[in-house]
């Protein structure tokens, strides 16, 4: 489960990423301009509005500032908390000459663990602001779908981090046996009952990514194009 699923869904998740970015690139062009006004009178200004729309989300700070505030910190910390787990490939190299082991596994602990807690509340406030009108009556069942397995990963993520106690090097073991196509969990997650905790964490994210291209997440790679032709 934990690795067959990973090769799938990367296979899937790529795929269907690349067939939808070919998609918009095939799509129609209209001969009148979309841009909305104010519209920049340059290049560069053009660049810096398309950066702005679609990382800083001007539209949503205008509406809601709560959601925006929780929008903005399940975007920033998901990324550093990806980032992070690119740990599990190798370290990073300046930052543990400088720190050492024991200083990476205590920045590990410590960032790892805030962020956690962090996407789970950010998580958990858009997921009850469903329940919520106006929003509960435009939303649909994907809605509530994706923020529960978004949810599930989250907590799954958090026991690891809290409650596993595996090594870096029992986690960097399992990527180097994923990477050479021999999947298999090392000795010291294997014979621990968290290993069904790991499992299962893997297999949730492979889930979103293999739903990911389908779903309106997709939107994160849309919205550039989007934003581009309301700036153009």
């Amino acid at each position: 489960m934990a690795g067959v699923m990973v090769y799938v869904a990367i296979a899937v998740f790529l795929a269907g990423t690349a067939y939808k970015i070919y998609h918009w690139i095939r799509a129609p062009r209209s001969s009148v301009r979309l841009g909305m006004f104010p519209r920049p009178e340059n290049s560069f200004g053009r660049g810096l509005k398309l950066i702005k729309d679609s990382i800083v989300f001007p539209q949503v700070l205008d509406n809601d500032r709560i959601m925006w505030f929780f929008v903005i910190m399940l975007h920033i910390v998901g990324l550093g908390t990806f980032i992070g787990h690119m740990r599990m490939l190798g370290e990073f190299a300046p930052l543990y000459n400088w720190l050492g082991k024991d200083g990476m596994d205590t920045l590990s602990y410590i960032g790892g663990g805030s962020a956690g807690l962090i996407l789970l509340v950010a998580v958990l406030y858009l997921l009850f602001r469903r329940f919520k009108a106006p929003y509960r009556d435009i939303s649909v069942p994907e809605d509530y779908l994706l923020l529960l397995l978004i949810l599930l990963i989250i907590m799954l993520g958090d026991h690891l981090r809290f409650f596993a106690h595996f090594d870096v090097t029992d986690y960097q073991a399992y990527m180097k046996s994923l990477i050479t196509f021999n999947p298999a969990f090392p000795a010291a997650i294997a014979e621990s009952g968290a290993r069904w905790v790991l499992a299962s964490h893997v297999f949730t994210a492979s889930l979103l990514a293999i739903y990911f291209p389908f779903s309106k997440l997709v939107h994160f790679i849309g919205s550039f194009a989007a934003n581009l032709v309301r700036s153009d």
